[in-house]
Order: structure tokens, then C-alpha cells, then sequence
């Protein structure tokens, strides 16, 4: 995910996202945990979504 897109959704779409990201995460911890990971750089991938985010929900709140 691009920060562009980030930056284009609303707060009620971020939160969305941001639970969407979060459950995906979750999974992919499991997956990892019992070895059925094909890609272990999706998780990095799914932490850095949550983080980018979640700086756009603070900024867009600060405003």
C-alpha cells in the first residue's frame, strides 16, 4: 500500500483498514508460528500498512 493511497481515505475508512490490517497480521503471525508461511517479508510488509496508517489517522485528527 502507497502512502498516496493512505493519505486519500477518510478516518472512517482508515479505521476500517486499520482493523483489516490487524486481523491480517494476526493470521499471519499463525502462519508463521506452524511454518505455513511462504513469505516472511509479508509480515514486515503488514506492519509497516499499520504504521503508515495509523500516522495518517493522527495527522488527520490533528487537524
Amino acid at each position: 500500500m502507497k502512502a498516496s493511497e493512505v493519505r486519500a481515505m477518510s478516518v472512517a475508512q482508515l479505521n476500517e483498514k486499520l482493523d483489516a490490517l490487524k486481523k491480517d497480521l494476526f493470521f499471519l503471525r499463525m502462519q508463521h508460528a506452524t511454518n505455513q508461511l511462504d513469505n516472511p517479508q509479508k509480515l514486515v510488509e503488514t506492519k509497516r500498512d499499520i504504521a503508515r496508517v495509523k500516522t495518517m489517522i493522527r495527522e488527520k485528527e490533528e487537524k
